[in-house]
């Protein structure tokens, strides 16, 4: 008699084929062991203990969120991973998509746009639109209430290719490259950039600052301080990191470290406080 849960149980058959360690009788996971870490103001997250749903409306699509609100998050991040054919679910925040895997199409006002691999959208809030996968495809996704500001018309839809976006160095340091994929204007209440570390790269400088962070690792791997912490990490891992949390991040290896990075932006830490 086979040993895989059934379709009914929905728990494990999301995941089933990830989970190779409870495969052929294996049902010790490492005793425990993981580089995943959950403190106070920041978050590791490890593909080894990623968990998959389905989020309301989502078709042929699952969803690993790696931070929210339920965390103290002031947005949502988490990855997409569809079939052909897979569709994203609405949302009433703005969103941004970025493509790691496959390609997708941005159905929105009557036009059909394809993104392939570092393709990206940002799609305001309100604006009524479908992501659809053309192939099995992996997608970052950003979801964030939109802070609008007196006299300052919303942002417009932007759909373009992190390829088509100038990179700079940051701070004149040539081995380290960003570039900014939203547009540097008051409208956008947040910012979004890919980073690429040459091996041996680092920061000038442990950064504390207001702005939260959502950081995707895409290549390569490094060393990150978090805090009191010092973390190896590598493609594939998430990190939140909360306001003022101590930070900076190192290449090493023998291949460039990239990371796609989140951060609000643009707005006055009053912004949005409760009263």
């Amino acid at each position: 008699m086979s040993t895989r849960p059934s379709n009914v149980d929905c728990t494990f058959s999301i995941s089933w084929r990830r989970r190779p360690y409870f495969r052929k009788g294996r049902t010790v996971h490492n005793l425990g062991q993981t580089r995943s870490s959950h403190q106070h103001n920041h978050l590791l997250l490890a593909a080894d203990t990623f968990v998959r749903t389905t989020l309301p409306g989502m078709r042929k699509c699952v969803a690993i969120v790696h931070v929210g609100p339920a965390l103290g998050a002031r947005f949502t991040e988490y990855t997409a991973e569809f079939e052909a054919g897979g569709e994203l679910g609405s949302t009433a925040a703005q969103r941004f998509v970025f493509i790691i895997e496959g390609s997708v199409k941005v159905v929105a006002a009557g036009k059909q746009s394809k993104l392939g691999v570092l393709g990206y959208a940002y799609l305001p809030e309100g604006f009524e639109h479908r992501v659809v996968a053309t192939e099995t495809s992996r997608v970052a996704v950003i979801e964030k209430p939109y802070q609008a500001l007196d006299s300052v018309r919303p942002p417009r839809p932007i759909v373009s290719s992190e390829e088509a976006v100038l990179s700079h160095p940051l701070e004149d340091d040539p081995d380290l490259q960003v570039r900014c994929l939203l547009p540097d204007e008051m409208s956008f209440d947040f910012a979004v950039n890919t980073m690429v570390y040459q091996p041996g790269a680092a920061l000038s400088m442990v950064e504390m600052h207001v702005m939260e962070h959502g950081l995707m690792m895409l290549e390569g791997g490094g060393i990150y301080r978090l805090d009191n912490s010092w973390y190896s990490v590598t493609a594939g891992d998430f990190i939140w990191m909360g306001p003022w949390c101590p930070q900076w991040f190192g290449a090493i290896g023998k291949v460039p470290a990239k990371y796609l990075i989140y951060k609000d932006w643009n707005r006055h830490p009053l912004a949005g406080a409760q009263r």
